[in-house]
């Protein structure tokens, strides 16, 4: 009896951080409009000074091979909300790309100009398992006009800036005006420091439940308007330091990309003051390649090297991309993954993280992402899963031509729509896709190509229309 009592006093006196471990994680997820590939310093921009990125890598997981579900913003941001690939979803373009040129054989893939209501997002399915939820920043996945399409209505508590645009009108108050739809404090007040800072005040304010925050920047999207201080500090560096030719070489990016590690910085330390830190799942990545071609004042942007292409093309320079990820609970420090990975993974990986049963999501179809929780784990582990694919059936505002993608492996084949070229690329030896090798294997070539053309159907991929308009050059 009395080692019983002893023991009920025990119990009454151990400390409430007991209840805090089982909590649910809280989920923090930072989406970078058109951050390239090698734009910030753990993935080897030498120019771009990203600190805070830089420490981010350092505590938690670098993937290697991660992706876009497309080159373009808003089919990625929808695979992310619903773990569906933009082809099954049948959003395949921004919001909203009509672009047909005259001098093609093929029109433009018709497609869903916003994602519908019926869709089951992150948001929803977090919601009803006891989260937070808030979304700031960039949507770009409703309509004006069309019901149940804003991030209010798809889940989530708050909205703030989310809107159906995709860049806003300028990154200084009150030049943004409208778009977003977010009051300046005052005059010169700077978007991206104010989005941080909204962000900052969710994590505060639900701080003693499980929250599900989505900070989607508009940075580092054009217009290309940063902070001038932080141009005249890069111009200096530039004339100190000359690129080599081909190389990042641009201030005005390069201040826009500082200003967005800052605002990582920011909520991350909002995390660690708040207590939160070991406790939270943080994911970090882009909505797509960098732009790398002349769109708006300043541009290009970036340049994606060693990569080939940018943002609106399905060569790696288009939909590879940086992610980084922080657990404590589950991510080792300094760890690595090679594995290929996509942004249809973050639906399931953040379920699986917040103990939710996929299954019972209830989404509106087959979910086709694949939880990244075991390479949390066991970085050199593999998912096992056949290919990864991709489907942009529509002419990019950036030169990019209808086409998709698969990789197998070491293996990518790109199909060219307009006239059926198939391009074979060992990434393994060639990251750049220089040399195409579907003369050279065209057994793989061919089998990879059955291999699209089987996941085409299974999805119910949107095809390019004919040109009843197109004709063909004379000889």
């Amino acid at each position: 009896m009395r080692v019983f009592l002893l023991l009920l006093c025990t119990l009454a006196v151990m400390p409430p951080a007991t209840a805090q471990e089982v909590r649910r994680p809280n989920i923090v997820f930072i989406l970078i409009d058109d951050l390239g590939y090698t734009d910030i310093g753990p993935f080897g921009s030498t120019l771009y000074q990203t600190p805070h990125l830089d420490r981010m890598a350092a505590e938690g997981m670098l993937f290697t091979d991660a992706y876009s579900a497309s080159p373009v913003c808003s089919p990625t941001r929808a695979s992310i909300q619903t773990g569906r690939n933009p082809a099954r979803l049948n959003l395949t373009n921004f919001l909203k790309g009509l672009r047909s040129p005259e001098d093609s054989p093929i029109l433009t893939a018709e497609y869903a100009d916003y994602l519908p209501s019926e869709e089951v997002t992150l948001a929803e399915t977090l919601g009803k398992a006891g989260y937070a939820t808030g979304y700031v920043g960039k949507w770009h996945l409703s309509r004006e006009g069309a019901a149940g399409t804003l991030p209010e209505e798809q889940g989530y508590r708050i909205n703030i800036g989310g809107g159906d645009f995709g860049s806003p009108k300028s990154y200084f108050w009150p030049e943004w005006e409208g778009r977003p739809e977010i009051e300046g404090r005052f005059d010169g007040e700077y978007l991206t420091d104010r989005l941080a800072l909204e962000a900052v005040q969710f994590i505060e304010r639900h701080r003693e439940e499980p929250f599900f925050l989505m900070l989607a920047h508009y940075a580092v999207h054009i217009p290309l308007v940063p902070k001038p201080e932080k141009v005249a500090k890069y111009k200096s560096l530039l004339e100190k330091n000359p690129p080599i030719p081909g190389r990042q070489d641009n201030p005005y990016y390069a201040s826009l990309v500082e200003s967005m590690d800052e605002s990582v910085g920011r909520v991350l330390a909002a995390l660690e003051e708040n207590g939160l830190e070991d406790n939270t799942l943080v994911v970090f990545t882009s909505d797509n390649g960098g732009l790398s071609v002349v769109e708006g004042r300043h541009t290009p942007a970036t340049t994606n090297a060693p990569l080939r292409g940018g943002k609106g093309k399905v060569y790696e320079g288009g939909i590879r991309v940086p992610l980084l990820v922080k657990y404590p609970r589950a991510v080792a420090p300094g760890s690595r993954s090679r594995e290929p990975v996509i942004s249809d993974d973050f639906f399931p990986t953040i379920l699986e993280a917040a103990g939710i049963d996929p299954a019972s999501a209830g989404a509106r179809g087959p979910l086709d992402g694949t939880s990244l929780m075991p390479l949390f784990r066991s970085p050199a582990d593999s998912l096992g899963r056949t290919a990864l694919y991709w489907h942009y059936p529509h002419f990019s505002n950036q030169g990019g031509r209808p086409g998709g993608a698969v990789r197998q492996g070491r293996w990518k084949l790109v199909e060219h729509f307009e006239t059926g070229r198939l391009e074979l690329f060992d990434l393994e030896t060639d990251i750049g896709e220089h040399d195409d090798l579907a003369q050279t294997y065209p057994e793989r070539t061919r089998e990879m190509h059955r291999m699209l053309q089987a996941w085409r159907e299974e999805v119910g991929a949107n095809m390019p229309l004919p040109n009843p308009g197109y004709k063909a050059p004379s000889r």
